[in-house]
């Protein structure tokens, strides 16, 4: 199934196969949401599914958390600042109406297809609700989880996070 994104993407500077790369991931997280959308409440660990899936899958949404409605720019990144030590990242506060993902060489240039569509669903939860670590990694092992049947190890970034006494809880 192929979602359409409206996402204000800037994909002019990409070759075709790594235009494919961003498009293959948020196509992949846009399924993964789909399938397990019908298993999630409203609210996953603070976080609105209904907002979520539209940043996802329409490039704009309502957030409760930001306070207005934003548009998600998405946007591949150099090598220097957060690239340095992420695949991707996301610029907040929202500016301009916007929130931004930028997506670092090491997501476009290495890693599985399943690692990429992870930190799409990651991300996805900064963009929508704030920079919560553990949030963020919940959710996204809580979508693929529903999706698949599994969930990718995250205990080293887990704990990294000291994500064990945060509420915050990983599928099992």
């Amino acid at each position: 199934m192929r979602f359409v994104l409206i996402l204000v993407v800037s994909l002019l500077s990409l070759t075709p196969a790594r235009a494919d790369v961003i498009d293959d991931a948020l196509n992949a997280a846009a399924s993964y949401l789909a399938a397990a959308s019908p298993q999630m409440a409203a609210d996953e660990f603070g976080v609105d599914v209904s907002a979520y899936r539209d940043a996802l899958t329409l490039g704009s949404f309502t957030s409760r958390h930001w306070g207005q409605s934003l548009a998600v720019d998405v946007r591949r990144s150099g090598d220097g600042g957060d690239c340095a030590r992420f695949a991707a990242f996301v610029t907040s506060p929202p500016q301009n109406g916007a929130i931004t993902l930028s997506l670092c060489p090491q997501f476009l240039n290495s890693g599985t297809s399943g690692l990429r569509t992870l930190t799409i669903l990651h991300e996805m939860v900064h963009v929508v609700a704030g920079p919560n670590e553990c949030r963020a990694m919940a959710f996204a092992a809580r979508v693929e989880f529903l999706a698949t049947g599994g969930f990718t190890p995250v205990d080293r970034y887990w704990q990294a996070n000291g994500c064990g006494g945060s509420g915050f809880k990983l599928p099992q």
